[in-house]
């Protein structure tokens, strides 16, 4: 098929008029579904996760409240609700309050465009036709960013508000970190774009018709899949919340209902970014392979079982790594986001741009291949250029600190210590010689022992 009739296509499929037709009624019940779904996903996840824990480490998980421990999650909210609610002294009461809420409101709002079923093959809900898909607009995925952007209006709040050092530093380490693969996060949905046509859900979802993206864009969904887990600081990632250096982040002054509003939206969260992987790469509530080939498998309620099952599979992916994976440094972590993935991100996407428009420009598949493998060629010359004067600068760095190193480092040079600087060496700590050292023999200690426990005696 031609680029031009390839992009008409895409543009039909991503028709949004069958949205905004339902009665006041049924948006009202799929709003409602949308929201119980959610919730009903974040309760079962968390007793997934402590089953699967369980299981992984060879431990036992919840298993006293209700049959098989499947009530923990509601046992947890209770007692939740029932604790103390303690507001801080000195806090900004207001923000104190509404921080919560910014960080839970804005994580329940995604769910809005993500679509359960195909947008041409509506289904009967009480008599009426309708789509599987609350709603859907031309920039869908620009609307769930945005929302992603205000949740963390929720955490630096939450930080500032409690008027305490730790929550600030926690609060601060959380925005930044949320910031940095957000980037990471928009790259690879661009790719995405490009390839697609669209930036509506429904639309990208009718382009993986054919094959599904975590095939054609694979280092995108490798992207998107690591800055999902940043974005929701789900381990090894978590360290906003991280026990050890931070008493507990921006959570340390919140308790009762406020701390589990916090705990939900990190849940809810979790299960946002993965209902976008399975709608961005995995096909979205296409049936996987062979099932794929059953020809009533894409049509009327059987999609959004198809949805559902892969969206447990991310879950269990988020799972997994937390079983597997210990907690990186920070340092580590900003470095990976700026330095690895967003360049690989860039790269990609002009990459992905390239190929797009030399098939809108009719090119044959073995021009763009070679076009593409010669791209690739130059840049790994390039980068080996680049490696190599950097090698040579480092060792004539090394070679100057080592210069400096020759001279004397006074650590008390203006009459108070100073630390000594890259390359520098303190002096010899003076130690206070042996007895061989001495010339002291066993019985002159002892001789010097004995005369002074005598003289305390006296």
């Amino acid at each position: 098929m031609p680029a031009g009739t390839l992009a008409q296509g895409l543009a039909e499929e991503s028709d949004l008029s069958m949205f905004g037709q339902d009665p006041f009624w049924l948006i009202l019940i799929k709003a409602v579904f949308c929201f119980a779904f959610l919730l009903g996903t974040v309760l079962i996840s968390i007793v997934m996760e402590r089953k699967v824990l369980g299981w992984m480490q060879l431990r036992i998980g919840p298993n006293r409240a209700g049959p098989w421990g499947m009530l923990q999650s509601l046992a947890d909210g209770v007692k939740l609700m029932l604790k103390e609610d303690i507001i801080v002294k000195g806090a900004d009461k207001v923000l104190y309050v509404l921080a919560p809420m910014l960080a839970t409101i804005p994580a329940l709002m995604a769910i809005a465009v993500i679509p359960f079923g195909p947008a041409d093959d509506p289904v009967s809900i009480f008599g009426t036709q309708t789509v599987l898909q609350l709603t859907d607009l031309p920039v869908a995925l620009l609307y769930v960013l945005a929302t992603a952007a205000i949740a963390v209006y929720g955490t630096v709040l939450a930080g500032w508000s409690s008027n305490s050092t730790y929550p600030l530093l926690g609060g601060v380490r959380a925005t930044a970190q949320i910031i940095s693969y957000e980037v990471a996060m928009g790259l690879s949905f661009a790719a995405v774009f490009l390839y697609s046509g669209s930036m509506s859900t429904s639309g990208i979802v009718a382009a993986q018709e054919d094959r599904w993206f975590m095939v054609l864009l694979p280092v995108s969904f490798l992207i998107y899949m690591i800055a999902m887990v940043g974005e929701a600081h789900r381990p090894p990632f978590d360290m906003p919340e991280s026990e050890g250096d931070l008493v507990g982040g921006y959570l340390t002054e919140y308790s009762s209902i406020k701390f589990a509003f916090f705990m939900m939206s990190e849940y809810i969260h979790t299960v946002t970014v993965s209902a976008l992987m399975v709608t961005l790469f995995l096909g979205g509530w296409r049936a996987p392979a062979p099932l794929s080939f059953w020809e009533g498998a894409n049509s009327g309620w059987w999609p959004m079982l198809w949805f559902t099952l892969k969206l447990v599979a991310v879950i269990f992916f988020f799972i997994w790594i937390r079983a597997s994976l210990p907690r990186v440094r920070y340092d580590q972590f900003m470095v990976l986001g700026w330095k690895v993935l967003i360049p690989i991100a860039l790269v990609w996407l002009m990459l992905v741009a390239t190929v797009r428009a030399m098939q809108n420009e009719d090119y044959d598949f073995q021009d763009i291949v070679l076009w593409v493998a010669g791209g690739v060629l130059t840049l790994l010359l390039v980068s080996l250029v680049i490696d190599f004067l950097r090698d040579r600068s480092e060792r004539r760095g090394d070679a100057g600190k080592a210069a400096e190193a020759e001279e004397p480092f006074d650590p008390m040079a203006g009459g108070y210590p100073v630390p000594p600087l890259p390359g520098q060496t303190l002096p010899p700590v003076p130690r206070r010689p042996s007895r061989a050292e001495r010339g002291e023999t066993a019985e002159e200690k002892a001789a010097i022992t004995t005369e002074g426990k005598e003289g305390d005696d006296a």
